[in-house]
């Protein structure tokens, strides 16, 4: 078996990847907006707030599940959701650190 791409590079690197992957469609920017200004667990009250169908919902809160980003718990027939504080707190630590690795050059234009 051969080496794939993400062989390639380190797994923090891979790992901050697929998180701007999550974080690279509108929808899902409005649903974390929207969780994170609840500061609550939700149910169905994205469907009316964002006007999209509960199927293209479920698909982009799995996607932001399946980082770790969210994290739901089932009642009955009802799903909450609400942003997950840890994985929240290294994603933020995360991307802190890579924007804090740029130093401004001391000219205008480093090129």
């Amino acid at each position: 078996m051969g080496v794939t791409k993400t062989d390639l590079f380190t797994e923090e690197q891979n790992r901050l990847a697929l998180i701007a992957k999550a974080f690279s469609h509108p929808a899902r920017i409005a649903i974390i907006h929207y969780l994170l200004n609840a500061n609550a667990c939700i149910n169905g009250d994205l469907v009316q707030e964002l006007g999209l169908a509960q199927a293209t919902i479920s698909q982009h809160l799995r996607a932001l599940k399946d980082i770790g980003l969210i994290q739901g718990t089932i009642e009955g027939v009802s799903v909450s959701y609400c942003i997950n504080p840890v994985v929240w707190k290294e994603v933020s630590d995360s991307f802190n650190e890579l924007f804090g690795k740029f130093e401004s050059p001391e000219s205008k234009s480093c090129c």
